[in-house]
């Protein structure tokens, strides 16, 4: 089924469409849980949540793209689980990243010094100035929590390129948002 009908079925609320929504994306939502709650018991919850998020955002919003709108659900879903669950996720892998990103964003924690959409922005903004490639690899690290051992084989490139890309990127992310008028 093609997304535009996965939509229009959630326009016409009908359920069909979270039957369609988990068939056609319920791996691609349940690899993003997993990589931000580890091999977590409450991954089949959060994929649940995630359809039941799905079915309050349409209406009113009508994705363009749905990958990235479901996978922006999941994602959020798994970290308010995350956070339930007193912020110790059982999988080392999203804390990992996270230690990654603080030297960019600095140690303090960031609701009291950013407006987060504003740091959002702006992080958006650094990723259109470097290479797509870049950008990929970036995006696959610290928005799906992959390894860097899967960037590297999804890529083509050894595990030390993809270091030394996302070395970089991190250097210059905190060089833009210093540019920018964070205080890290």
């Amino acid at each position: 089924m093609e997304d535009k009908d996965i939509i229009a079925l959630y326009w016409a609320r009908s359920e069909e469409a979270i039957r369609a929504t988990a068939e056609k994306y319920g791996g691609y939502c349940a690899a993003i849980i997993r990589r931000v709650l580890g091999d977590g018991r409450d991954s089949e919850e959060c994929l649940n949540d995630t359809w039941l998020g799905a079915w309050n955002a349409m209406p009113p919003q009508r994705p363009e793209r749905l990958p990235p709108f479901l996978g922006r659900i999941a994602r959020n879903t798994a970290l308010d689980r995350c956070d339930y669950n007193a912020a110790q996720c059982r999988g080392a892998g999203f804390e990992a990243v996270l230690e990654e990103l603080a030297e960019c964003v600095g140690g303090r924690p960031m609701e009291e010094d950013f407006d987060l959409r504003r740091l959002g922005e702006a992080i958006s903004a650094y990723l259109d100035t470097v290479s797509p490639e870049c950008r990929r690899v970036f995006l696959r690290r610290y928005w799906y929590c992959d390894a860097i051992r899967e960037i590297a084989e999804g890529y083509g490139f050894t595990q030390g390129k993809v270091k030394s890309l996302l070395h970089r990127a991190r250097k210059g992310l905190r060089a833009y948002l210093i540019e920018e008028g964070y205080d890290l």
